[in-house]
C-alpha cells in the first residue's frame, strides 16, 4: 500500500528553502574560514623557506598551493553572494505571492459585492430619492407660502389698528363718563355730537385709578 506524501504549501516550501539556504551559507562561511587559516599557514611556511637558500622547488610548490587556496576563497565569496541573492529573491517572491493572494481575496470580495448589488436598482433608488427630495422641497415651499398668506393677509394690520382704536375709544368714553359723571352720547344716535375732548396722560391715569376704586 503506497502512501502519498502531502504536497507542502507555498509557505512551507519557502520556509524549507530559507532553512536550506541558511545551512548552505553557514557551510560556505565555515569553508572560507578554513581556507583563510590554510592561507595564513602557507604564507608562514613560504616566509620561513624563503629565509633558507636552496629551497626554490619547495617554495614553488607552496606558492602554487597558496594561489589555489586564494582562488578557492574568492569562489567562496562569490558563492556566499549568490546564496544571499537567492535568499533575497525568494523573499521578494514570497512578498509577490502574498500580494497576489491579497489581490485574489479582494477580487473575490468585489465579485461577491457585485453579485449582491444591482446597479439598476441602486440607480433607480437614487432617482427616487432625488424625486422625493424635490417634492419635499416643493411641498415645504407651498406650505410656507400658504402660511405667509394666511398670517399676513391684506388689511389685517389696518383692521387690528381699528380694533385697538375702538377699544381705546370705548375705554376713553367710559373713563370720560366716570370722570365727568355723565355718559357720552354715541356717535351713531340721532342728535348726538362727537366730543372733542382729548384726555391728557395725567387725566387718563386719574380716571384709571377712579375706575379701580369703584
Amino acid at each position: 500500500m503506497s502512501v502519498f506524501k502531502k504536497k507542502p504549501t507555498m509557505k512551507e516550501q519557502m520556509r524549507t528553502n530559507e532553512r536550506e539556504l541558511r545551512k548552505a551559507g553557514t557551510s560556505v562561511t565555515r569553508n572560507r574560514n578554513e581556507l583563510e587559516r590554510e592561507e595564513k599557514k602557507l604564507e608562514a611556511e613560504i616566509k620561513k623557506l624563503a629565509k633558507t637558500p636552496g629551497n626554490q622547488e619547495a617554495l614553488r610548490v607552496l606558492a602554487k598551493q597558496l594561489v589555489l587556496v586564494r582562488k578557492q576563497k574568492t569562489r567562496s565569496y562569490a558563492a556566499q553572494s549568490r546564496i544571499t541573492g537567492i535568499s533575497c529573491q525568494q523573499k521578494a517572491m514570497g512578498a509577490n505571492v502574498k500580494l497576489a493572494e491579497s489581490m485574489k481575496s479582494a477580487t473575490s470580495t468585489m465579485a461577491s459585492m457585485n453579485k449582491m448589488m444591482n446597479p439598476q436598482a441602486v440607480a433607480q433608488d437614487m432617482r427616487n430619492f432625488e424625486k422625493a427630495a424635490a417634492q419635499l422641497n416643493m411641498t415645504d415651499e407651498v406650505v410656507n407660502d400658504t402660511l405667509d398668506d394666511i398670517l399676513n393677509e391684506s388689511g389685517d394690520e389696518e383692521e387690528g389698528d381699528q380694533i385697538v382704536q375702538q377699544v381705546l375709544e370705548e375705554i376713553g368714553i367710559e373713563m370720560g363718563s366716570a370722570v365727568r359723571g355723565a355718559p357720552t352720547p354715541a356717535a351713531h344716535l340721532p342728535g348726538a355730537t362727537k366730543t372733542s375732548d382729548v384726555m391728557t396722560d395725567d387725566q387718563l391715569m386719574e380716571s384709571l385709578a377712579k375706575l379701580r376704586a369703584t
